[in-house]
């Protein structure tokens, strides 16, 4: 059957199964439809007396306050009125904020209370508050508490969407009376921004989650045919004559290590140790803006990253673990220009450290030390929001050792550097936005400095059904190459992007147009994988919210994607795809599948030369298809699958055998009990006959390489890659757990034969002897003691081992458990750490006073 059939079937069984899903859907309007609900008001009562916090709510005054009942569910079922009734009130004085909560069930088993770590979601029913203090309704607050007292907090934004790494003091209890249970809260004021209005309006919503049922319901409803979560709240009223505080904190730290390296250099200590000490300060400069800084910051205890060889010729980008990075900054997150990880990252004369006649490196720090990091982040009661970063790293150092003299000199690897943004954001009606950011990289000495400013919009018509937006932004580099006299290339250099959509509605769609010049450089403080580019996408979806037929909801979408190169302009590739998803009512099993179908592609970027344009690899036409399923995770053993392989068409230029790639994943996870949780991952995949550059290029001290020098060097490999994650979570009590995180990595790639690449794609087959299979081996290790000893105060423990080989030539091998063999008995590095955070208030000394 051809593709074109079965897709035409395909489409055809799916409007059929639409068709019948919504005959059968009994589906009140005001649910499904794009527009939102009527904003519900609630009154908050001033109180005088102390409450004490406790999960009671027996003092007299909670009963005093006006009642937020009768929620509305969004999930699975939206608009359907709660069956078990929940029943909040506010109170407030000049301190803070309080919310009691009684959310009434049917049993005491019905109430599921896993515990977990602070911020994680686990097997378990939970209370939220969400506030919305400039009633911008754009950016709000998320304060969540589960039946166990676990805290969880966040915060919204267009730039950051739902951000659980923003972290508050603030405080919760609950308790379980019968066939209730009751959370009660405590929001300090220093823990949220608001306006010195006399009286504020402020917008609120609830939300209860009753896991039994994996149902959510909201106070105010919340419809998820409509764009946007802040706007549809309802609104706190009554909160009088409350003054924002001096939000003054400082959080010290202390901490140790001893660190074993048995392969550090001769001559040097294998065993070291290290004690540190800094701050980390939170100063409200007035009731909208706050500066936070790290003083000697110490992130030596933050999670490995996980290391992979890289066959691309792009970089791996790392996912940000450092809290101060990941906490507070979705305003320096506009327009996608800010990598936090260039902040303290390899030095960039890491690879490059010139060494002599009989010298040898000795030490090589792979890190950049910080300084200091500040941010200082708000918004107006008008809707601006302003922020600026700013950070310095010191200067590096490799040191280089003679053999023969033993004298040592040092080689400058990074210089004192400066990185800064400054970003201006003024929210609109109707959830739109106007945005300007200003990226600034300034480095000391002989080198280059590199700017980058862009401007962004949203505007989005009175009904929010349709929006359109877009970008500009012009980066700006001058110096010249670290450590060398050349000028820097990629002077100056543009990007724009402009699009309209439809962003209400069960259907869904998005157009879009965006070029990357040749000489567009965001790279000193963002990510950019592939200038050079002119893209088009359309983004099509259609989404059935409510349940029909057997399964709970239906979400099916597309994407037709065509790129050319920018200059010259070349074609590039295109490719559609297909997705769909569901989830089964009665058992929760999520199903669904994502499939493309890409014609002949050039890629301008694997020849790793420049300009681009002259050379490419032909990648043939292909087709991809991956089917995954995700059990129902309140059982206690649950799991992910997937399973999926990319085709591709017989590339018959040069009589080698078909390129095709097959990948699987298992995501099992077991839960003892409310307290321990087995985690484990698989991904395994396997690709034969891939066509790319030869990685680590040619060598002139290699004989074999010699006659191929200065020509591009193509390899046809087939690449085996294995991941296993083992991790065990055992939490004491909702302030202290335990978690360990154990990574094996292995890659080994085998070639069969090479070819040296003419311009236009044309390949021709080469005699080339140098075996340069290879083998990348990683294994990590990360255990955490985590205790949350007071608010805001913690003390951490951290053991890290990791190891890592490369292999090459004949000792690579494809041989799995004798590379995880080799890779656990090979010498590693061991991290012991110990670190005690304390969090002092100024408040609380002046209450004390």
């Amino acid at each position: 059957m051809s593709l074109t059939c079965t897709l035409r079937c395909f489409f055809l069984l799916l409007m059929w199964g639409v068709g019948t899903g919504l005959t059968s859907a009994q589906t009140p309007a005001a649910s499904t439809s794009a527009t939102p609900g009527p904003k519900r008001q609630l009154q908050a009562v001033r109180i005088t007396e102390a409450i004490k916090l406790d999960g009671v709510l027996d003092e007299a005054v909670w009963q005093q306050a006006p009642i937020a009942s009768d929620f509305i569910q969004q999930r699975p079922n939206p608009g359907v009125p709660e069956k078990h009734k929940t029943e909040v009130r506010v109170l407030y004085d000049d301190a803070a904020l309080y919310v009691g909560a009684i959310m009434h069930d049917s049993s005491p088993d019905s109430i599921l209370h896993e515990i977990t770590q602070r911020d994680n979601f686990g097997n378990t029913d939970l209370f939220s508050v969400f506030l919305d203090t400039y009633h911008d309704q754009l950016n709000g607050y998320n304060f969540t508490v589960t039946t166990s007292g676990v805290q969880l907090d966040g915060r919204y934004s267009p730039a950051g969407g739902e951000d659980f790494n923003w972290n508050a003091v603030w405080d919760a209890r609950t308790s379980i009376r019968g066939t209730d249970w009751i959370a009660e809260m405590r929001i300090p004021y220093s823990a949220i921004r608001f306006s010195n209005a006399p009286e504020q309006l402020w917008g609120l919503n609830f939300a209860r989650q009753r896991k039994r049922d994996n149902a959510q319901f909201f106070w105010n409803e919340v419809k998820p045919a409509v764009d946007g979560f802040v706007n549809q709240w309802g609104d706190l009223r009554g909160v009088r004559d409350i003054k924002p505080p001096l939000r003054l904190s400082l959080t010290p730290y202390v901490s140790a290590y001893v660190n074993h390296n048995p392969l550090n250099a001769e001559g040097t200590r294998r065993t070291t140790t290290s004690f540190n000490g800094g701050a980390d300060l939170k100063w409200g400069i007035n009731e909208s803006f706050t500066l936070d800084a790290t003083l000697v910051p110490d992130f030596g205890q933050v999670q490995s990253d996980n290391q992979v060889l890289n066959l691309s010729p792009f970089e791996v980008q790392f996912t940000e673990n450092r809290q101060f990075f990941t906490e507070g900054t979705e305003l320096f997150n506009k327009g996608n220009l800010f990598y936090s990880r260039r902040v303290g990252a390899t030095p960039v004369g890491f690879y490059n450290v010139a060494v002599g006649d009989k010298e040898k490196i000795l030490r090589n720090p792979a890190e950049t030390r910080l300084l200091n990091a500040t941010k200082i982040s708000g918004r107006t009661k008008n809707g601006l929001g302003v922020g600026l970063f700013n950070a310095v790293s010191n200067e590096m150092y490799a040191t280089v050792r003679n053999e023969e003299t033993g004298k040592e000199r040092r080689v400058m690897t990074q210089p004192l550097s400066n990185y800064n943004i400054f970003v201006l954001d003024q929210s609109l009606k109707n959830n739109s936005y106007v945005s300007l950011i200003n990226t600034n990289v300034t480095r000391a000495g002989n080198t280059y400095d590199a700017n980058v400013t862009g401007g962004l919009f949203r505007f989005a018509n009175k009904k929010n059904s349709y929006a359109v937006d877009g970008q500009l932004v012009y980066s700006r580099r001058r110096g010249q190459t670290f450590g060398e006299a050349t000028p820097i290339d990629d002077r100056d250099g543009y990007k724009y992007k402009v699009g309209v959509s439809k962003i209400s509605g069960a259907f869904t769609w998005s157009l879009s147009q965006g070029i990357e010049s040749a000489s567009y450089n965001p790279n000193d403080l963002g990510i950019l994988f592939g200038n050079n580019n002119i893209t088009q996408i359309l983004d099509v979806a259609y989404r059935i919210y409510k349940p029909f037929w057997k399964v709970n909801n239906f979400s099916v979408f597309s994407e037709i994607n065509h790129s050319l190169l920018y200059k010259p302009t070349l074609y590039q590739s295109s490719y559609l795809y297909l997705g769909a998803n569901t989830t089964f009512t009665k058992s929760f099993l999520q199903i669904g599948f994502d499939f493309d179908t890409d014609p002949a592609s050039h890629d301008f970027y694997e020849p790793r030369t420049f300009p681009l344009g002259k050379y490419y690899v032909h990648l043939p036409a292909n087709t991809g298809f991956v089917l995954f399923a995700n059990s129902d995770t309140r059982k206690k053993l649950s799991y992910g699958v997937n399973v999926g392989n990319r085709t591709f068409a017989l590339d018959d230029r040069l009589g080698r055998p078909r390129r095709i790639k097959y990948l699987a994943g298992f995501y099992p996870r077991y839960r003892v009990n409310d307290h321990l949780t087995f985690r484990y991952s698989l991904d395994w995949s396997i690709v034969h006959n891939q066509i790319g550059f030869v990685n680590g290029g040619l060598s002139t001290d290699e004989p074999l390489d010699q006659p191929f020098m200065n020509q591009i060097l193509l390899g046809r490999r087939d690449v085996a890659t294995v991941s296993n994650v083992v991790s065990v979570a055992y939490t004491f009590n909702n302030r202290m757990s335990f978690t360990l995180r154990t990574r094996h990595y292995t890659s080994n790639v085998r070639y069969e034969d090479f070819s040296t690449l003419a311009p236009g794609g044309q390949e021709t087959l080469v005699d080339y002897r140098r075996n340069r299979d290879n083998t990348y081996n990683a294994f990590n290790v990360d255990a955490v003691y985590a205790w949350w000893f007071a608010p805001g105060s913690q003390v951490n423990i951290v053991w890290k081992n990791a190891g890592s080989s490369f292999l090459l030539a004949d000792e690579a091998t494809p041989q799995y458990f004798d590379n995880f063999n080799r890779t656990i008995n090979t010498p590693h590095n061991n991290s012991l750490s110990i670190k005690v955070l304390y969090y002092l208030d100024y408040l609380t000394f002046k209450r004390q006073k």
